[in-house]
């Protein structure tokens, strides 16, 4: 079952012997994981013990569950016992179906030439329109659907060829028609935070939005996407910060918007109650999409 404890730690194993996790990371917490996976935290919890009965991970006070190895600490007479009862098992099934031992041959030598696929997904980007905006979009594929990306803007068209999958957001998709077919094009559909708009929309009677990027390329991009959200009718001030400076704008704005990016330099210098960090949210179908590729299989 795809929601058991068994199929969560097989698929966890599989991510770290193809390295998506790394030695000394932390894994999720069980409670965000389970909402990621959309099962109970027990279940996660159970996942995590088998994979510590294997000495691949530790849970450490105060931290959660950290990476130990690449590889379970199974002997080798372990790991044949344990392949030869799913194999067992797997050929039983096959059996059930009518299929001869030429065909399960057939079956299995395909399969093995398959298995290239763990090395293909242990490559994925996120694409954006600039660096800072796929930066956006690659956070929230992480604390939605725990997926990890690396980062690409549509300047990195060539590097972005070279990596197996990429979460592209639907506008783009058209950019990569050309992509060849060992690429796995994910679109993506998102939009920002209902919570951020809903804080904006809040303070309508404010004449202007004063707005915070990390990247003068990203200012005009995400104030088309805000005026294509809310219906806001005053204007926008932006800038990019520089340094470990900020605009001069932002002292005399009473509503400063801000990206990822350029939050820690924003929440050192502007109150609380004068700011808002931009975030996206992805559609139930893509969040879904990325979690079948990546999780479910």
């Amino acid at each position: 079952m795809k929601n058991s404890a068994k199929h969560i730690a097989d698929r966890i194993r599989l991510m770290i012997a193809t390295k998506q996790f790394q030695v000394g990371e932390l894994l999720p917490s069980t409670r965000e994981l389970g909402r990621q996976l959309e099962v109970s935290f027990h279940t996660v919890r159970k996942a995590y013990g088998y994979l510590e009965e294997e000495g691949l991970i530790s849970g450490e006070q105060g931290r959660g569950f950290v990476i130990n190895r690449q590889n379970t600490s199974l002997d080798k007479s372990e790991r044949l016992e344990i392949g030869a009862e799913k194999l067992k098992s797997v050929m039983e099934e096959l059996l059930g179906y009518g299929l001869d031992e030429s065909e399960i041959e057939m079956l299995i030598a395909e399969q093995i030439s398959f298995m290239e696929w763990p090395d293909r997904i242990q490559s994925c980007a996120t694409i954006g329109e600039t660096q800072e905006l796929a930066t956006i979009l690659s956070t929230s594929i992480r604390d939605q659907v725990g997926v990890k990306s690396d980062t690409l803007s549509l300047d990195d068209y060539d590097k972005a060829l070279t990596y197996d999958a990429l979460f592209i957001p639907i506008q783009l998709v058209s950019e990569f028609h050309n992509a060849s077919d060992s690429t796995r094009i994910m679109p993506v559909v998102y939009h920002f935070d209902a919570d951020v708009l809903i804080s904006i929309v809040a303070r309508a009677a404010l004449d202007a939005i004063g707005l915070v990027t990390a990247e003068e390329d990203s200012i005009q991009k995400i104030i088309n996407q805000l005026k294509s959200s809310i219906n806001f009718t005053g204007s926008f001030v932006a800038g990019a910060t520089y340094g470990k400076s900020l605009p001069l704008f932002v002292r005399n704005t009473d509503l400063v918007v801000y990206t990822p990016a350029c939050a820690r330099l924003v929440e050192q210098k502007v109150p609380e109650k004068k700011r808002i960090k931009l975030q996206y949210i992805l559609s139930d179908k893509s969040a879904d999409m990325i979690r079948a590729e990546l999780w479910d299989q």
